[in-house]
């Protein structure tokens, strides 16, 4: 059924004269001129074909028609201002659902999440995990960190965190009586292949200058985290991204053998529709992952 509404500029400014009694004070409250306030209410009266004030001795008073309208109009502005706090209150709270790749949300994420758990306990964040970019209009999908240049069609993408790619091995291969002491070592150890990057190896050691070493041999993981498991184990040696190997290397799980490391024109983006940073718990979890990174990004530089 098609409803026949008046405006809602014109009823709003009705609402407040007759509530303050005055069209000076009502636009005041709604950060208009007087002037406007006067024509926004003579636009509903016509409209309506009925006076909703009068005038007496200087005063403003409501008409028969104004004190009959004034109480039904009031219910559904308090309606609609309860109907509007309520969802509000529910989008500060409730389900948030990010996704990421398997590999950050394990070694990155996972590890911080607890923080902003703590800072937003109304807030149930949901992981899922998968290497394909989701499409946001139809998943129910909030936010999204991915991996790449950081260019994807109709989407905000903030960078996170950058990465530098270097072997990293088990510390039991740089100990004993044939230990990797350098790259030219590499020969006599079982190179580990992660399947998404087929030419890390060969370009790694393009990058350090390491000639004689073929680069396709080795064993071959369709995943970076079996691939960082076997290295860990001491089946030979990985090519660790930074991001990735940094709770290892810093829990000895994983050392590494050599100083070089490699920058990589990759990084991990933060992306979302430009549209959902307006709701409020998609924005906490923004600022609070974009703090991380900037002061993840300050402790690195000061090393540097």
């Amino acid at each position: 059924m098609k409803r026949t509404l008046p405006p809602l500029n014109g009823l709003r400014a009705f609402e407040a004269a007759a509530r303050h009694m005055s069209f000076t004070d009502a636009a005041d409250e709604l950060s208009v001129t007087q002037a406007a306030i006067s024509h926004q209410v003579r636009g509903l009266e016509q409209r309506l074909g009925l006076k909703l004030f009068v005038r007496k001795n200087r005063s403003l008073l409501l008409s028969e028609a104004g004190q009959a309208y004034l109480p039904a109009v009031r219910a559904a502005f308090d309606q609609l201002n309860e109907a509007t706090e309520k969802l509000l209150q529910k989008d500060r709270g409730g389900h948030l659902t990010v996704t990421t790749t398997a590999s950050f949300a394990t070694k990155w994420l996972v590890p911080r999440l607890g923080g902003f758990q703590r800072s937003n306990p109304e807030i149930d964040v949901r992981v899922s995990t998968g290497t394909g970019l989701v499409d946001f209009s139809r998943e129910d999908v909030d936010i999204g960190i991915r991996y790449g240049r950081g260019q994807w069609p109709n989407l905000v993408a903030e960078r996170l965190v950058g990465e530098d790619v270097m072997p990293v091995c088990a510390p039991s291969l740089v100990k004993g009586t044939n230990p990797l002491k350098k790259p030219a070592d590499l020969k006599r150890f079982t190179l580990l292949h992660i399947g998404s990057f087929p030419d890390d190896w060969q370009v790694w050691l393009t990058a350090a200058g390491i000639k004689g070493i073929d680069s396709s041999r080795g064993v071959t993981f369709d995943n970076a985290l079996v691939a960082y498991q076997a290295a860990m184990d001491g089946l030979g040696v990985a090519l660790g991204r930074a991001p990735l190997v940094a709770p290892d290397l810093k829990a000895g799980r994983l050392v590494m053998p050599f100083d070089y490391k490699m920058s990589s024109e990759f990084a991990y983006y933060l992306v979302y529709p430009a549209e959902a940073i307006r709701r409020r718990k998609i924005k906490a979890f923004r600022d609070w992952l974009m703090t991380l990174a900037e002061g993840a990004a300050s402790t690195a530089a000061k090393a540097a």
